[in-house]
């Protein structure tokens, strides 16, 4: 199966864009036409335009964060409440400000009232809603127990959310940090030591080593300051263009799990998204070959995600999920003991949920230390630099003063 980027118009004209998996463009084509669409184009993802991608990237979606959350969790009390599902998507209909979600929720209540199960509808929605959405769905639907499920869901979404706000929260104040410092050290050397340059050449003083090793590094930043604003820029969306090779992205992943660092917290973040994801679905009653093909897609390291699909390989031929993720030796070893627990006491879903929750508050526990530790860091690095630059050229200043004196 191949990623495909599409764009396609509804009965009411409206442009339609989104992914889907399939093996060729036709039979992307057929599916959009079989939904009651009309395709207009159809190409590979790793093929989109940078601009497209642009595009997508702060385009916001319909539901997505926190709107999705309330959206499922509304949902989930409207049903248990005994409202029919057409009737409580109504109601919903109501609450969204924004016209893309309010059509979302048209389109969902107009399929429900047709016929169509609500998964299906979901699926419908161009990519609107997740695999792992739309299946957790459709298993409690053919489990009879949709409210429960829907309510599940949200509370799932709700602590991914949350360990994802965690993540970007602590490094906030790192990035701030970090760019304060880059600008304060391009002025000083840009700005404030090309003038010690300048008198210190119409005095024609004799210069230690460090001291015009300084000012020749202000003297570059003053006349090549574009060029160093620039180039990180460019480096850094080359780097992102290169991450969509996937040979490269999995092999860079790969690296990342190998840091002394980095590695053990993608690993413990990672862990706890798929042992939530696998403990959720199959709670619900979903397979555990089918929870693994879902959850290997929730992972961001491709690296781990290939691990999982080998596992789901294995499992498929009778090895136990414990011994088929630890085969690698990727995955924390608590995690697979965990998981190893579960399998022998016939608890599964229950004990990957409680694997989730220990390395979420290991993940918070890292996150918390590594902030304390980066910020002093990088506080105490800006400081050197600054000393070293004023002491460059302040020590020539001292020993003409003394010669003089």
């Amino acid at each position: 199966m191949t990623l495909y980027r599409y764009k396609a118009l509804n009965i009411r004209g409206e442009t339609l864009d989104g992914t889907m998996d399939a093996a060729s463009e036709a039979e992307v084509a057929l599916r959009l036409q079989e939904q009651g669409h009309l395709p207009v184009e159809a190409r590979p993802a790793s093929e989109a335009r940078a601009v497209e991608d642009w595009k997508a990237l702060f385009k916001p979606k319909p539901f997505s964060g926190q709107r999705l959350v309330q959206f499922t969790q509304q949902l989930a009390t409207l049903l248990n409440a005994g409202q029919p599902l057409d009737r409580a998507l109504t109601i919903l209909l109501d609450l969204p400000d924004e016209p893309d979600a309010k059509r979302t929720i048209t389109e969902l209540r107009d399929a429900v009232r047709g016929g169509v199960s609500l998964s299906t509808a979901l699926e419908r929605q161009h990519g609107t809603f997740s695999r792992l959405y739309v299946n957790m769905v459709r298993a409690g639907e053919a489990g009879g127990s949709l409210e429960d499920t829907l309510q599940r869901l949200g509370d799932y979404l709700e602590r991914a959310r949350a360990l994802r706000g965690r993540v970007v929260n602590a490094l906030i104040y790192p990035a701030i940090l970090i760019m304060m410092v880059g600008a304060s050290l391009l002025f000083l050397l840009g700005y404030v030591v090309p003038q010690f340059a300048a008198m210190y050449e119409s005095l024609d003083a004799e210069l230690p080593v460090f001291t015009r090793i300084v000012l020749g590094a202000g003297e570059f930043v003053r006349d090549w300051w574009i060029a160093l604003l620039i180039v990180p820029v460019l480096a850094a969306y080359a780097f992102t263009l290169r991450l969509r090779d996937a040979a490269f992205r999995a092999r860079f992943d790969a690296w990342l799990l190998e840091r002394r660092i980095a590695g053990p917290l993608i690993a413990r973040m990672e862990t706890a998204r798929l042992a939530r994801t696998l403990g959720t679905l199959l709670r619900n009653g979903v397979p555990l070959i089918a929870a693994l093909g879902i959850g290997r897609n929730v992972l961001g390291n491709r690296a781990l995600a290939a691990d999982v699909e080998a596992a789901e390989a294995e499992v498929r031929n009778g090895v136990g999920l414990s011994s088929a993720l630890g085969r690698n030796r990727r995955f924390p070893r608590l995690a697979v003991q965990m998981v190893q627990v579960g399998e022998e006491s016939g608890a599964l879903d229950a004990m990957l949920l409680k694997t989730a929750d220990t390395f979420d508050q290991q993940t918070g526990t890292s996150l918390d230390r590594m902030l304390a530790a980066l910020v002093p860091a990088i506080t105490l690095l800006l400081a050197l630099v600054v000393m070293v630059v004023i002491l460059a050229v302040l020590v020539p200043i001292y020993d003409l003063t003394s010669v003089i004196g």
